[in-house]
């Protein structure tokens, strides 16, 4: 029983990780690109590092949401699947 409970956790983490890399990996190549143009042509303007990394982040959702809703559907549905086992 608690071995069940530590995979669950496990692929939940999992599950987390994999959501949330598409983000993530988006936000801080563009973070990389914006700061290196930023050192070539010394403008420290804030507004140009935050306003493309927002604008790239929401494309990547908008680009991998069918993606992360089937993974989310199908550990529900493995999760609700799983109810029976820890019950008894």
């Amino acid at each position: 029983m608690e071995a069940k409970l530590i995979g669950l956790g496990v692929e939940t983490f999992k599950l987390a990780l994999y959501l949330s890399l598409p983000m993530l990996l988006a936000g801080l190549i563009a973070g990389l690109v914006i700061s290196i143009f930023q050192a070539t042509t010394q403008i420290n303007e804030m507004t140009l590092s935050f306003v493309p990394k927002i604008i790239i982040v929401v494309a990547v959702i908008i680009f991998t949401m069918p993606w992360m809703m089937n993974m989310m559907i199908d550990y529900t549905i493995d999760i609700f699947n799983m109810i029976p086992d820890f019950l008894f």
